[in-house]
């Protein structure tokens, strides 16, 4: 039997390229963050280990790469904060100031 999930198209999202409709997707279905049993693990192409949380629309499986910046902005999310710009807008999630240089900003 084909699960649901199959016929979906997967996208791998990075914290540059989130959008405030994935991440109003990710404070809905992880109101209080995410937990380990959550995070979602697997090499991409190039043989990195890419961990991720998984949220779903309609017709798109969206895994959003963990780090501290994405955790740090959904526990400060406020709808009201991206009034101004598109829901498709990636340049709208801005980096959240966190005090410390975040290993990904290297990559």
């Amino acid at each position: 039997m084909k699960n649901r999930n199959d016929n979906l198209k997967r996208v791998i999202v990075d914290f540059k390229k989130l959008t405030p409709e994935i991440l109003a997707l990710l404070v809905e279905r992880y109101p209080d963050g995410y937990d380990d049993d959550q995070i979602i693990s697997f090499r991409n192409q190039h043989n990195d280990l890419i961990e991720a949380v998984e949220v779903t629309t309609e017709d798109t499986m969206y895994l959003v790469k963990v780090s501290s910046k994405l955790s740090l902005t959904m526990e400060n999310y406020d709808e009201d904060d991206y009034d101004d710009f598109d829901n498709d807008d990636p340049e709208a999630v801005q980096d959240p100031d966190i005090g410390y240089k975040d290993k990904e900003d290297n990559d």
